[in-house]
This record gives C-alpha cells, sequence and structure tokens, in this order.
C-alpha cells in the first residue's frame, strides 16, 4: 500500500475520484487547509445552517460516501482516506465486512498509544441523531474506546473500488458540529444530550495517532 500526503481545500479533496485502474491501494493522508462541515452523500445542503457557518467560517461541503455530518479542524482532527482497487487483497463484496480490516488498523495503532480500543462489528446503529451526525451512531468496521466511538468510517463504492473516509479528534464536543446545523434550540440541547456520551477523542496524542495508523497501514513507503 502507498501513501500519498495531500494538503488543500475540502472541496478538492472529496472531488478526487477513485482511480481507475489503481495497480495497488492507496492511503491518502489530508491536511485540510481550513475547518469545514462535511455533509454525507444523502444530506441536503440545508442540513447546514448558513447564517452559523459563513460567521464561523467554516466551509460547507458534500462528500460523496455515506452518513451524518462531520466537523473537519486541521487543528484537531487526523484524517485520512484509503482507496483499495477491486481484486486487492483487502477488497470484499461484503459492504459489512469490507471495513473490519481497517478498523483493526486503527484498533493496532490505538494499542501502540497504551488505548484499549474495540472492533465494532455490528450493523449500522440506529440512534435518534445517527442520521444526522456521524458520531452519533456507529457503523461497521469503527473503533470505539470504553464504549464510545473515537475513529468514524464511512465508504464510497465504484466499479473502481472503494474509498474509505476516516477521521478521529482530539476530543469530542458536540456543539462543534450541532452549532454548524440548522436546528431549533429544543433539538439542540436533545442531540447535545444525547452525543455528549457517545464519542471520545485521544487528547494530545492525535501526531502520534496519525503516525502510528500510517505505520499499520503502509510502512515507510511514501508517493507524494
Amino acid at each position: 500500500m502507498q501513501l500519498r500526503e495531500v494538503t488543500g481545500s475540502v472541496a478538492d479533496f472529496h472531488a478526487r475520484a477513485i482511480p481507475e485502474d489503481l495497480p495497488e491501494a492507496e492511503v491518502w493522508s489530508f491536511e485540510p487547509s481550513h475547518r469545514a462541515l462535511v455533509l454525507g452523500s444523502a444530506q441536503d445542503h440545508t442540513v447546514a445552517d448558513a447564517e452559523a457557518t459563513a460567521a464561523a467560517g467554516v466551509a460547507v461541503v458534500r462528500r460523496r460516501s455515506g452518513g451524518g455530518a462531520v466537523y473537519v479542524d486541521p487543528a484537531r482532527s487526523v484524517w485520512l482516506d484509503v482507496v483499495v482497487p477491486r481484486g486487492d487483497t483487502r477488497w470484499s463484496d461484503d459492504v459489512r465486512q469490507a471495513t473490519y480490516w481497517l478498523g483493526e488498523a486503527w484498533q493496532r495503532a490505538l494499542a501502540a498509544l497504551d488505548l484499549d480500543a474495540e472492533l465494532y462489528r455490528g450493523g449500522l446503529e440506529q440512534t435518534p441523531w445517527g442520521r444526522l451526525v456521524c458520531f452519533a451512531a456507529l457503523g461497521p468496521g469503527e473503533v470505539l474506546l470504553a464504549g464510545r466511538k473515537v475513529v468514524g468510517i464511512s465508504q464510497r463504492r465504484t466499479r473502481a473500488g472503494a474509498r474509505f473516509q476516516c477521521i478521529a479528534y482530539d476530543r469530542w464536543d458536540p456543539s462543534d458540529v450541532l452549532d454548524l446545523l440548522a436546528l431549533d434550540p429544543a433539538d439542540r440541547r436533545a442531540a447535545g444530550a444525547d452525543l455528549a456520551e457517545r464519542a471520545t477523542g485521544v487528547g494530545s496524542r492525535l501526531d502520534a495517532l496519525r503516525a502510528a495508523v500510517l505505520r499499520e497501514l503502509v510502512g515507510e513507503r511514501t508517493v507524494h
């Protein structure tokens, strides 16, 4: 597996297609140039509060993978995508099982930081706010610490392959994402109370986590 280090806008990064005839799987380690609210492929732009995102200077972008909204802050998150061509040994036709190997790599990376993580092998969890916010529910292959989601993974599949998008935070604060969504005050309070205990972060170890998971996935091989 090869590594590509990518910087730039979140919109440009999401516009990258899964390459046709990719010779081997790749990791795209992404460092965005700005903060963003990234909506899932099925979410309408009206999910975002236009005034709140503009006032906060947060770009609103839609990704091609499914799931709920994700808040991205370059200073507070680790983001990488893994692209797996069909025919690769990691490929699986089973959408649910397709993410397990990747979640296990994150699990080992967390273990290298002395964090005892758990792999979620169930189906897509149904929670009150799971369709709205990514970290409000669990999906196959995602990773937990002490029962709380710490690594989110979504996927997009085409005839060329699969693109898995992964993110982890330094800390989990539901208001980061909820304050940018078009919610009435009562729903925002209810969502905040529900989401507070559903996720967590890795504290000051973000850089160590990025290094650890890249070691698990690509070793020392790098392509810029």
